[in-house]
């Protein structure tokens, strides 16, 4: 895959100017004038996950691994649709069953906010997440479940204010029904 075009910054600020006009608004009025810089520094953050390799995230340890169930239920996350690029929000619950290795806690959070600031859609972010793990820690299984509301439904077209989308990516063991049935009832609490 070729790499994408840098783009100077200049540029990118003249685009958002651009769409500043399109929408009927004046880019020199006051509120506005400083808007371009502020949306290309925001991008930096949200869209950080392209610059960033999830291996080197990854600190695997043998030294105390177990071989039960590991859950991070409930860790917030944000993401922008690559349809409308309008923000989704949630919670993730992220989990693995070690095979003689661990990861840090905070390294499932870190995948997730990798993946996460990439344009997404939140089937891809689940499978992406459980794939990383499955390459770097070779767990006897990993799952990933989110939950969202969509900004691009609740803002326009359907405007269906309460809504959430549910996905899941589960490999190795649970894909066994007892094994999914446990996580389940670890997410719930």
């Amino acid at each position: 895959m070729t790499p994408p075009e840098v783009i100077p910054q200049y540029k990118v600020e003249e685009a958002i100017q651009l769409i500043l006009r399109f929408i009927g608004e004046d880019p020199q009025r006051e509120g506005l004038r400083e808007t371009p810089k502020r949306v290309v520094k925001s991008y930096h953050e949200l869209f950080g996950g392209y610059h960033v390799d999830p291996a080197s995230v990854l600190k695997v340890f043998e030294d105390g691994a177990c071989d039960e169930m590991v859950v991070l239920r409930n860790c917030e996350f944000s993401s922008t649709c690559e349809h409308h690029l309008l923000p989704f929000i949630g919670r993730a619950h992220i989990a693995y069953v070690p095979d003689k290795k661990v990861i840090g806690v905070s390294k499932l959070a870190r995948i997730l906010d990798i993946y996460s600031h990439r344009l997404q859609i939140q089937e891809r972010l689940c499978q992406q997440v459980t794939e990383a793990l499955d390459k770097h820690l070779q767990p006897r299984g990993s799952a990933c479940i989110l939950e969202a509301t969509h900004y691009c439904m609740v803002c326009r077209g359907v405007q269906k204010q309460h809504s959430e989308l549910v996905t899941s990516s589960l490999t190795g063991v649970f894909r066994e029904a007892p094994v999914r049935q446990e996580l389940l009832s670890l997410i719930r609490g």
